[in-house]
């Protein structure tokens, strides 16, 4: 059963502000920051930006923490730059929550699971992590390969036709089921990410260059925070198989399951979702 009713899109949050920080090689990464209370940063998954994947959820966490929604670099509020390999993403978000000024605890969707861990590993400005369904490329099974591959060759042969939304449609096929999709339609969502397509295209050409990433069991042994990994009950057997693999690398990891979701969770359960990083947070910050 779905949230009901779901957040607007776009609706504005009381309190809202920015910041900013420039990285290494000169990149300004920004992010919208909502509420008040001990410091939430939230990374987004490979799709969208962090305001379109996660305003649904940051609505019901306002009152309580501060929501700083960072962006990948050549999205929302942060400068643009070719270079979307790993390391450099994951150095992009280390500037990020280190200019905060205390710690923070993370969270991330998908692919920004994986960074939210990379970082944990190497910050002192982490105090916790609860990823969402972080996605671990090396966990996919030949099934889920082929029903990658064939959602990525869509998309860019979409793209190429000019056909953005349709392209980001496609792309969800993998990781999203038939009733989540029409949630992420009903919601708009194809819509507003398809301008990041070429990003997200380019981002998956670099993902298989070095860095750190939760694939690595050296990276996720160094995370000694705290860590909660999220998980729809109703996942894809690919996340479920991320999620256990992060546990059984993590030294002090637990999972804990969404009753009735799936991975698009933070468009189609964000109160549930928000309950759950409430929870998580609300201990470590007490």
């Amino acid at each position: 059963m779905l949230d009901a009713p779901l957040r607007p899109r776009y609706s504005r949050m009381s309190n809202e502000r920015t910041h900013h920080v420039t990285t290494t090689d000169g990149v300004r990464i920004g992010g919208t920051v909502h509420g008040q209370g001990p410091s939430l940063v939230f990374l987004q998954g490979a799709v969208g930006d962090c305001d379109i994947d996660w305003n649904r959820v940051v609505g019901h966490l306002t009152g309580r923490f501060t929501c700083h929604l960072p962006s990948v670099r050549g999205r929302g509020l942060s400068g643009d730059h070719p270079d979307l390999s790993p390391a450099r993403l994951v150095d992009d978000f280390l500037a990020y929550v280190d200019s905060i000024g205390e710690p923070a605890g993370m969270t991330g969707w998908s692919s920004g699971g994986n960074w939210a861990l990379a970082v944990a590993a190497q910050s002192d400005a982490v105090a916790a992590v609860a990823p969402f369904e972080p996605g671990l490329l090396s966990m996919a099974d030949e099934r889920a390969q082929v029903v990658m591959g064939e959602a990525v060759a869509s998309t860019a042969s979409l793209a190429a036709e000019g056909s953005l939304s349709a392209a980001v449609r496609a792309f969800l096929g993998f990781p999203f089921s038939d009733e989540e999709i029409a949630v992420a339609e009903d919601e708009g969502y194809p819509e507003a990410a398809g301008r990041y397509v070429p990003s997200l295209l380019n981002l998956l050409r670099q993902s298989g260059e070095e860095g750190p990433t939760a694939d690595d069991p050296a990276v996720l042994g160094a995370v000694q925070v705290p860590v909660l990994i999220l998980l729809g009950s109703d996942t894809k057997p690919f996340f479920t198989a991320c999620a256990r693999y992060v546990a059984e690398h993590v030294p002090n990891a637990r999972i804990h399951e969404i009753r009735g979701a799936g991975h698009a969770a933070p468009l189609t359960h964000p109160e549930a979702l928000a309950a759950a990083l409430t929870e998580s947070f609300a201990i470590r910050h007490n």
